[in-house]
């Protein structure tokens, strides 16, 4: 599976080819599905217990259909929106104020994160900041009804049944019911895992015996964390630089002719990479210092002539939360903002 793990980025993912499949699937009544899930997790260990628990009484939730849907067309669209607007509205002076606070509250676990994951606490903080408001804002979804109806859609089955039984697996260590809610798509928790990410890559930092992401300030900030070290965190290294960029650089000869694989909207209004030594013969300075053999992709989000950025492989890494540039550029803001 690719790296791109979060649900925003699998659903990026999935909208890249909606329009192969079927908008709805649904090839069989849900209850008659349900109970082709629960063969398939009893196969893979999933006590009856937990079959019984998450999959009894279900019906499908039209509200999820809803939104999935409206999902699609929002990736579908065309064009690229100013970063000012988003940043305004996702980096607003409460969520910088609370993400203060929060580092001044933790500043003990800097040095635990950057030792055990070489991932600083900012970058972390600005995750939780940007996925749940510091543990605001949850979701109250019920996730099993949430991708079961998913998964029963049709249109994504494979993904969203492998969450459901991922689902299934967390509620056998014990996880119980009524804390398994979260959005729509069937994320949850502080960071907004999905439950294949929680079981991969969540971690019990305070030693408790449980992986609460959802209730332990500490277990989340290990596993955001972890999530970063998982994905090539590179230690010492910014996410990027805000970069002085003269008209005089040729953009044509920079241009990365390279299309990704995953995700290309976003890729390719980044240039191609090269030392920042090599950008400096071009003109582009960085404000703030890079060792010359840093490798380094230039990104002009509202063009020449407006705020240009150095971005290095950490960047990268943001983007593997969620794969859009407004996303990853609002949280290698906010980082830099909170220890500002």
């Amino acid at each position: 599976m690719s790296r791109y793990r979060s649900i925003r980025s699998l659903l990026a993912l999935a909208a890249l080819t909606f329009t192969a499949a079927p908008l709805a699937a649904q090839d069989m009544p849900f209850d008659a599905y349900l109970q082709q899930v629960a063969v398939k997790a009893r196969a893979q260990g999933v006590s009856e217990r937990s079959i019984s628990s998450l999959l009894g009484g279900l019906t499908p939730n039209d509200r999820v259909v809803a939104l999935d849907r409206d999902n699609i067309s929002s990736g579908a669209s065309t064009g690229f929106p100013p970063l000012a607007p988003y940043l305004a509205s996702h980096n607003s002076a409460a969520r910088i104020a609370g993400g203060r606070r929060e580092y001044a509250r933790k500043a003990s676990f800097d040095a635990t994160l950057r030792q055990r994951y070489g991932v600083p606490l900012e970058i972390v903080l600005a995750i939780w900041g940007h996925e749940t408001s510091y543990g605001a804002v949850k979701g109250n979804f019920d996730l099993a009804r949430s991708l079961a109806t998913l998964a029963w859609e049709g249109r994504r089955r494979a993904l969203f049944e492998a969450e459901l039984i991922d689902l299934l697996k967390i509620a056998d260590e014990g996880i119980p019911r009524s804390t398994m809610v979260g959005s729509w798509a069937g994320a949850f928790g502080n960071p907004q895992f999905l439950p294949s990410v929680y079981l991969r890559l969540a971690v019990d930092g305070d030693g408790d015996g449980s992986r609460d992401i959802w209730n332990s300030e500490t277990d989340t900030l290990h596993s955001i964390a972890n999530y970063f070290r998982d994905a090539g965190w590179r230690p010492g290294q910014p996410w990027g630089v805000r970069a002085f960029t003269p008209n005089s650089v040729d953009r044509s000869s920079i241009s990365n002719r390279v299309v990704s694989p995953v995700c290309p909207r976003v890729h390719v209004r980044h240039s191609k990479w090269m030392t920042v030594a090599e950008w400096r013969a071009q003109g582009v300075v960085p404000q703030t210092p890079l060792a010359d053999d840093v490798m380094v992709s230039l990104f002009e989000p509202d063009g020449p002539a407006a705020p240009s950025y150095l971005l290095t492989q950490n960047y990268r890494v943001i983007l593997e939360y969620n794969c859009s540039n407004y996303y990853a550029m609002s949280v290698g803001l906010l980082a830099d903002e909170i220890t500002r």
